[in-house]
């Protein structure tokens, strides 16, 4: 019951279950949740009225469990940058700063709003998005805190490691207490992994071809003549019918719990006829629409599924135009490349050469239907597809792009193959 309270009572869960519902909070100027102190200005705001999962109010300026360089962040903070979810970095960057300067002003709530970075920002999205239930940002619960001490002071118990803990009796004494300053220390200290999730990693890595390989020559060897009859000393023993699988591969290997995001990388040249403004409904409803002059987007969400890579779960794709935000790791989840056949588009890769991107990463070229190809495109080989559209007229206003769809399932065909060759079937989580 203790830990069911806590869960209710924690904000960042009910503001993440308003968003999963539809029903999000409403800023006002008072614990008072009636309409008349209802206000969508974040700088005169002082609480947080959320309608689900059960009516509850917050001050804004309340610490939650998301930690920023070692402090907590208020609930204003979080709730600014779920608002600013779609917005560029530059543009976030502004319009916090503009917000801070009305929160100091004459007749401003007070307070300041912290703003994170890109990393901390896209990690707190995906978790309120629900689309990852886990956060290395985001402290733990009491609860889920104790239940961890419990599993660590049975180990303890057992001998199987060593260390500090409370060890709590069976008529509910405490055996042995730690200094406060002192759990305050273990709290902060970095979990260690064993040798086993220090070599995993995160690349999906497919053995099958291991298993082939494997199959093929245990054939070869059962075709062979038999040998010379053995002497009495020696024993023979009988080869199996079932291809042996080397011990160290495992037929059934444990899968993570968490699945990364496939990522996808889009041109920044103004010449592309896919950028930020126009290929998420592209790719989603299969219409091609030109791109706007100016966008300030710089990262979006699609969800798709792929039924051979997971057929009850739909991915969720990340597309940005620009590594320049990449951890070294990011480089292994890309999956596409959309090109214009422009190699400076490659400069700020981890691979700038045409023919090491496109022989790791599946390449895309949209052109307009029936023109030519780009030399340099086709010389890049079958690692990049080449698809066309019809070309845009102006004043039909989408009229008769019935193969636009044939277009972007052809897009996502390939992608899903790609994908499945590179072993994401056998690492969705």
């Amino acid at each position: 019951m203790a830990e069911s309270s806590a869960v209710l009572l924690d904000p960042l869960l009910i503001l993440r279950s308003s968003i999963a519902s539809n029903t999000p909070p409403v800023p006002t100027i008072s614990p008072d949740a009636s309409a008349g102190n209802a206000t969508d200005n974040l700088a005169v705001a002082t609480h947080l009225h959320f309608s689900s999962p059960s009516h509850q109010t917050y001050e804004l300026s309340a610490p939650t469990r998301f930690i920023s360089s070692s402090t907590p962040v208020d609930l204003r903070s979080i709730y600014f940058a779920w608002q600013k979810k779609d917005v560029a970095i530059p543009d976030y960057i502004a319009s916090a700063q503009q917000l801070n300067e009305e929160l100091t002003a004459p007749g401003g709530a007070g307070g300041k709003v912290q703003n994170l970075v890109f990393v901390e920002r896209l990690d707190l999205i995906t978790w309120l998005e629900g689309a990852s239930d886990e956060s290395e940002y985001i402290t733990p619960l009491e609860g889920d805190e104790g239940r961890a001490a419990a599993a660590g002071a049975a180990m303890v118990a057992s001998g199987a490691v060593g260390g500090v803990a409370t060890v709590t009796s069976a008529g509910g004494r405490t055996g042995k207490t730690i200094n406060p300053r002192l759990q305050e220390i273990y709290n902060g200290e970095r979990r260690m992994g064993d040798r086993n999730t220090v070599l995993r990693g995160i690349k999906p890595t497919d053995f099958s071809h291991v298993r082939k390989s494997a199959e093929a020559y245990l054939g070869r060897t059962r075709a062979r003549p038999s040998a010379p009859a053995a002497t009495a000393s020696t024993s023979i023993r009988p080869v199996s019918s079932t291809p042996a699988i080397p011990p160290s591969i495992p037929s059934h290997p444990k899968k993570s719990s968490r699945r990364p995001d496939p990522i996808i990388l889009l041109s920044p040249s103004a010449s592309s006829l896919l950028r930020m403004s126009n290929i998420k409904p592209f790719l989603e409803s299969g219409s091609y629409t030109p791109p706007a002059p100016t966008s300030t987007t710089t990262i979006l969400h699609i969800s798709r599924l792929l039924p051979s890579i997971d057929a009850a779960r739909p991915l969720r794709f990340i597309l940005v135009d620009s590594p320049d935000q990449f951890k070294p790791d990011y480089w292994e989840r890309v999956v596409a490349v959309f090109t214009t056949g422009q190699t400076w588009q490659f400069k700020s890769y981890k691979w700038s050469n045409p023919g090491d991107l496109f022989g790791r990463v599946l390449g895309v070229y949209l052109g307009w239907r029936g023109e030519e190809v780009p030399e340099s495109v086709r010389g890049w080989g079958r690692g990049v597809v080449n698809v066309g559209v019809d070309k845009w007229i102006e004043g039909r206003k989408g009229e008769g792009r019935w193969r636009d769809r044939e277009v972007v399932e052809s897009i996502w065909g390939q992608i899903e193959g790609w994908m499945k060759g590179r072993g994401w079937g056998a690492n969705a989580g």
